[in-house]
């Protein structure tokens, strides 16, 4: 992708697997916590945690995430039934990539991860 800005800063990383842990908006909140802290991002407001509650696809029920960054913001998005999830990261300060695949992969149990930056 061409750079049309090569002189803002933007870090963009997506993550993706299967998770073994139970998941509840009070461990979405944890786990934006272990992130942010892990790879030196600040927020500057509570995460943001949607569930459409039977609304919509079965097959489409789990959480939708936000936390604020002061330099952007990171979204989750996980699907309960087959226990998967997609983090989403962008920012405006760079970040250890690796530490924050490997904070992801920990803390929700996942045996194998995808990630790519861009």
């Amino acid at each position: 992708m061409e750079d049309l800005a090569p002189d803002i800063v933007r870090q963009r990383l997506i993550i993706e697997g299967f998770y073994t842990i139970d998941v509840d908006e009070e461990v979405l909140g944890q786990y934006f916590e272990e992130l942010t802290t892990a790879v030196g991002l600040r927020t500057y407001g509570a995460p943001i945690v949607f569930s459409p509650a039977g609304m919509g696809r079965e097959e489409n029920q789990g959480y939708d995430a936000f936390v604020p960054l002061v330099d952007s913001g990171i979204s989750l998005y996980l699907w309960s039934g087959p226990h998967f999830l997609s983090v989403v990261a962008f920012t405006c300060k760079h970040f250890d990539v690796g530490r924050a695949v490997d904070v992801t992969r920990d803390f929700f149990g996942m045996a194998r991860v995808a990630h790519q930056q861009f």
